[in-house]
Order: structure tokens, then C-alpha cells, then sequence
């Protein structure tokens, strides 16, 4: 089982796709400035990185992935990833008001599930339903 944010996947692609065209048109139409400023093709160049570097920032919210299979769970957030085994894991919950799902450890700790996002609606349960019948599976008796 596979999951990903979707909605933030389309917002952060029209974001990116803005600020890469904003900051190409503006290194376009740097050299044109009745200012009195002598900008150089460099300058133009950096605008460009700019705007290459803030869509990478917009696509980095796109990187969150959950992985789960009969052994355990790889969680991928923002800053990093982690494997888990179903025997770690307390339970798997989605608290009411929560914008995240999460895995409930032991000593009242808790991963969040930056992947399954209550925005998603539907494709959120089901990823849910999808962890937890696997975690019931990995906690039962062989």
C-alpha cells in the first residue's frame, strides 16, 4: 500500500508553474526598466534561480509518502523517513479536527502521517482502512 497527498500535489504544481513563469517574465523584461538601472544577463539569470529554487520550495510539500506492507510501515515526512514495525505501532488514528493522520506509539507518542491528509476526504479513509487492516493483520495471532 502506496499513499500521497493529492490536493497539495495540484496546488503545489500551479504554484510552482506561477512562480517559475512570474520570475521568468521579470528576467525577461529586466533589461527593459526606465529606471536608470543597468541590470546584466546574470542578473537576469538569478531571477530565473529564484524562481526555479521557490518552485522546488512549493514541490517539496508534494515529497510526503506512506509505504506499508506485512512487516511494517515506511513513513516519509517532510524531513525525512522511517521504518516501522507493525509490533511498534499501538494503533493507527485520524484524532477528529486533526489535518493528519498519525501511528500511534508506545508512551503515548505518535508519528504524523504527513501523507494522508484529511483534505484528500475519501482517498484519506481509505488509506486509513487500508493501514489498520494491515496493522490488525500484523498483531494477530499466526
Amino acid at each position: 500500500m502506496i499513499a500521497r497527498p493529492r490536493k497539495v500535489r495540484f496546488v503545489s504544481a500551479a504554484f510552482a508553474l506561477v512562480f517559475v513563469a512570474v520570475f521568468g517574465v521579470v528576467a525577461v523584461l529586466l533589461k527593459n526598466t526606465p529606471t536608470g538601472v543597468f541590470f546584466q544577463t546574470s542578473d537576469q539569470i538569478a531571477m530565473v534561480g529564484i524562481g526555479v529554487l521557490l518552485a522546488a520550495g512549493a514541490l517539496w510539500f508534494t515529497w510526503p509518502k506512506v509505504t506499508a506492507d506485512d512487516s511494517g510501515i515506511e513513513v516519509r515526512n517532510m524531513l525525512g523517513g522511517k521504518f516501522i514495525a507493525w509490533s511498534d505501532v499501538v494503533a493507527v488514528s485520524f484524532p477528529d479536527g486533526a489535518s493528519y493522520a498519525r501511528l500511534e506509539l508506545p508512551d503515548d507518542e505518535y508519528i504524523v502521517l504527513m501523507a494522508i491528509q484529511s483534505i484528500d476526504g475519501d482517498r484519506a479513509v481509505t488509506a486509513i482502512r487500508e493501514l489498520r487492516k494491515l496493522h490488525k493483520a500484523a498483531h494477530q495471532p499466526h
